[in-house]
């Protein structure tokens, strides 16, 4: 069987400002159905990608293709098949929840029997039927962004472009979206996602980049990426005395250990020996759990804090 033409590419993006690059020679595809996701601590370059996917921002080099077209020659017309859900809410205040859709949907020249026939289907799918006339400032966190979503959708887009969409939610008002995205993928919309969430990141994405300082450092499914950069199983050690153990022979009951505030964590392929004894140090306390993506993404990116850039 023959493979799928991607549905978007990527190919050696590369992006300046001033003397800094921000993205350096970034490639990537997107394949229909498939939530990508892109990974990275600040500054690492994912809203700058974001921008240049969107025609937003122009690349210094590379190119982009969408939907068998060309950005930016076609930007108009792939911009006709996209859905974006920026970082930070652009609903307008004035309007209400269906008028915010109804606006929107202007935008794309669509038909107004037609946005009107979309308009209480997207409001059900964003479990905001019962807010319908109601402006944004009446609405949470968690409904604003469902909102920007079902916006987003208006047009019926292939591919959906997510700049961080549950930043600040509760865990309540992020569970609801995870399910609305992956509803969406069933219905075979493609999703370009970026996200500071681990369990997110994991949940929703076939497939993830991982960037730094504005180069691709890893990519591939997120399984495979802990397999292949992490021993299987983590210990994390705390409480009285835990730092004194950096030096101690306990070090070789493991691969790696790394030190983050006063938690221990040991990397270990096996981790009886270890738990066992860790068992005899008094007032110490143990987690024992299978190594998971962040446990990756510190490995590659680090574990100092980056300022926002």
């Amino acid at each position: 069987m023959q493979a799928q033409a991607p549905l978007f590419e990527a190919h050696r993006l590369t992006k300046r400002y001033g003397t800094t690059t921000v993205v350096r020679e970034l490639s990537f595809q997107i394949q229909p159905g498939e939530c990508l996701g892109v990974i990275g601590p600040n500054g690492a370059g994912k809203t700058t990608t974001i921008r240049m996917c969107l025609g937003l921002s122009a690349p210094d080099e590379g190119t982009i293709s969408a939907l068998g077209l060309s950005m930016p020659a076609d930007a108009r017309a792939i911009k006709s098949q996209l859905g974006v859900v920026s970082q930070f809410d652009s609903l307008d205040p004035d309007f209400s929840c269906a008028e915010n859709l109804l606006v929107y949907g202007r935008y794309f020249r669509l038909p107004e029997a037609l946005i009107r026939e979309r308009i209480p289907r997207l409001l059900e799918f964003a479990a905001l039927s019962h807010k319908a006339s109601a402006r944004p400032v009446e609405l949470s966190g968690g409904m604003r962004r469902r909102l920007s979503l079902a916006r987003a959708l208006i047009n019926d887009p292939r591919l959906l472009m997510l700049d961080e969409p549950t930043t600040g939610l509760d865990p309540q008002a992020r569970h609801l979206m995870w399910e609305r995205l992956q509803l969406l993928l069933q219905q075979g919309k493609s999703i370009l996602l970026t996200t500071h969430f681990m369990d997110e990141a994991e949940r929703l994405c076939s497939r993830l980049l991982v960037l730094d300082h504005g180069r691709k450092i890893a990519e591939g499914a997120p399984r495979d990426l802990i397999a292949q950069h992490l021993e299987p199983q983590v210990v994390e050690a705390y409480g009285n005395g835990a730092l004194r153990l950096i030096d101690s022979p306990l070090k070789s009951l493991a691969q790696r250990v790394e030190v983050s505030g006063e938690t221990l964590f040991f990397y270990t392929q096996d981790a009886h020996r270890l738990l066992a004894a860790l068992a005899d140090q008094p007032g110490l306390r143990t987690l024992h759990r299978p190594a998971n993506l962040e446990d990756l993404f510190l490995k590659l990116t680090g574990r100092q804090i980056r300022e926002d850039a």
